[in-house]
């Protein structure tokens, strides 16, 4: 693969991960027998290539192998173990269900963290190194990417994503026009801010420009339940249209070990978000469908 970080004095902006991992990222291995698994029959998945600013990076995509007519595109955001085979499978999922599904590997100019074990070293040497306005425009060149693809409908735009994310999730909902849904699992929604990283979703109530379901876990000690009431009423007080009552938030009660919880959510934006999470032990797997109507 490629090393975790650019050699001293290289630019940080220059691609250094050119291919995707393959397997689960080593930081949650081991995987529990529980975690789902489905195939790519009748469907085109692989690994493609995304054309940005700074150099192609590379990203996952699925959609049915044979679509009638063009189909929805969701946008994949990852959470801090890069594109690894958990959320190319959620991306099969997705395209089993009808979707175009993309997810761009976000950590691209910064290293690869597949095969790094300790989460405070990820944070430390790649994910921390991640600004935002990087993402936020690379999530724009898979929409572009999508765009020239006469299978997808860039115009039934969603976005979901998972842990570090979710909050990117609210980060996009503020920024691209063109989005229909946005479901967040999880994230943080308040943090420490500095350059690289000067909002977070409770700062972007005001910009929001699509209807957002958020998933929180009750009993999550790393995202204060406090924090999810503090956004849950900001959008309720917005005098933004597109988070009141367009945006919703949802808290999950807490899941015991081998048992399932099931979300769904109807709001007056024609947004539907049909959710399900199943624990077994420490690790997790995570069922999602959106459907985002014009």
């Amino acid at each position: 693969m490629t090393q975790v970080l650019p050699p001293s004095g290289t630019s940080r902006r220059l691609v250094l991960v050119h291919t995707l991992s393959t397997g689960f990222a080593l930081a949650v291995t081991p995987i529990a027998a529980s975690a789902l698994t489905t195939d790519s029959d009748d469907l085109e998945a692989g690994e493609v290539k995304v054309a940005t600013s700074s150099g192609d990076i590379p990203a996952y995509r699925a959609l049915p192998l044979k679509p009638k007519g063009k189909v929805p595109v969701v946008l994949v955001v990852h959470e801090i173990f890069g594109v690894h085979e958990h959320i190319k499978d959620v991306c099969r999922r997705f395209a089993k269900a009808g979707y175009y599904a993309i997810a761009p590997e976000l950590f691209a100019r910064q290293g690869d963290v597949s095969k790094l074990t300790d989460f405070k070293e990820i944070h430390s040497k790649v994910v921390s190194k991640v600004p935002d306005a990087q993402v936020l425009s690379d999530l724009d060149a898979a929409v572009a990417f999508a765009k020239k693809d006469p299978h997808a409908d860039v115009a039934k735009l969603a976005v979901t994503g998972f842990c570090w994310g979710g909050r990117i999730v609210w980060l996009y909902a503020a920024q691209q026009p063109a989005l229909k849904a946005a479901v967040a699992w999880y994230g943080k929604i308040i943090g420490e801010k500095d350059d690289l990283h000067p909002r977070f979703p409770t700062d972007v109530v005001g910009q929001l420009k699509a209807p957002v379901l958020g998933l929180y876990g009750a009993k999550d000690q790393g995202i204060p339940v406090e924090t999810v009431r503090q956004q849950a009423q900001a959008l309720a007080a917005s005098s933004n249209a597109a988070a009141r009552p367009r945006a919703s938030i949802f808290t999950l009660k807490q899941a015991t070990r081998s048992s399932q919880t099931t979300v769904q959510v109807s709001t007056k934006s024609r947004l539907r978000t049909v959710g399900s999470a199943h624990w077994s032990g420490s690790r997790h797997t995570t069922r999602s469908e959106v459907r985002a109507r014009s």
